[in-house]
């Protein structure tokens, strides 16, 4: 099985070339009794997509355009994700296990009380997006992703990584991020630095945390003070 592996978090990648595995065009992923199996959905552009209690299994979804999409419980089991624009999805209730998004659009992303395990994010946009309660069960990497004043809230990120992300203004909210990897990323604007408790960073990134810190408390420098 193929793997991505980003310093030590190695994961599984879907198994979609498997000898005997063949993906059939489908141009819905509303599936019969709630499945869809050994599928590719390419080239739509939609104004809403909706899904509930559905299991996606095996397959692709490319060039997907939606200006609204609303998925609840639903699974996801060795699933590719590439070049959709999912913008302002809210994705509620759901486990998602091998799956890959690599150049997608989540900008304004609602994930609420979603379970990772072995999913991998690459070259995504989740700028403006809020994860709440999301928990990694498994491994999982954002992989050069941005996250612009994207809100992390209560969420169990432990042993993420997180490789050559823009962090600018993303707020972490609570939540447990024991050896969540955050090296590599410019740390200086993070806000809620308080809640990042066991993380694994480099020494140079003890002065951006500081930073942060420092702006998070609205300090005031001493030397920017006329004491007369």
């Amino acid at each position: 099985m193929d793997s991505r592996k980003v310093r030590r978090a190695s994961v599984a990648l879907p198994a979609l070339d498997e000898p005997g595995l063949y993906l059939s065009n489908v141009t819905s992923l509303e599936g019969g009794r709630g499945r869809v199996v050994e599928f590719q959905y390419a080239d739509a552009d939609l104004r809403e997509l909706d899904l509930a209690d559905t299991h996606l299994l095996d397959g692709r979804i490319q060039h997907v355009r939606t200006q609204r999409a609303r998925f609840h419980e639903v699974r996801a089991d060795s699933v590719q994700f590439s070049d959709c624009d999912l913008s302002s999805l809210k994705w509620s209730d759901s486990k998602l296990s091998r799956v890959t998004f690599s150049n997608c659009k989540l900008m304004g992303a609602l994930l609420e009380e979603v379970t990772l395990d072995n999913v991998l994010f690459e070259n995504c946009k989740f700028d403006y997006s809020t994860l709440d309660r999301v928990r990694a069960t498994g491994p999982v990497i954002f992989s050069k992703c941005t996250l612009r004043e994207t809100t992390i809230r209560a969420c169990n990120l432990s042993s993420v990584t997180f490789e050559a992300c823009d962090l600018r203004l993303a707020e972490f909210e609570g939540g447990k991020y024991r050896d969540c990897d955050l090296r590599g990323n410019d740390l200086t604007t993070l806000r809620g630095v308080a809640a990042l408790k066991k993380v694994l960073i480099d020494r140079a990134q003890v002065a951006q945390l500081a930073e942060a810190l420092a702006a998070e408390l609205q300090v005031t420098y001493g030397e920017d003070v006329d004491d007369e």
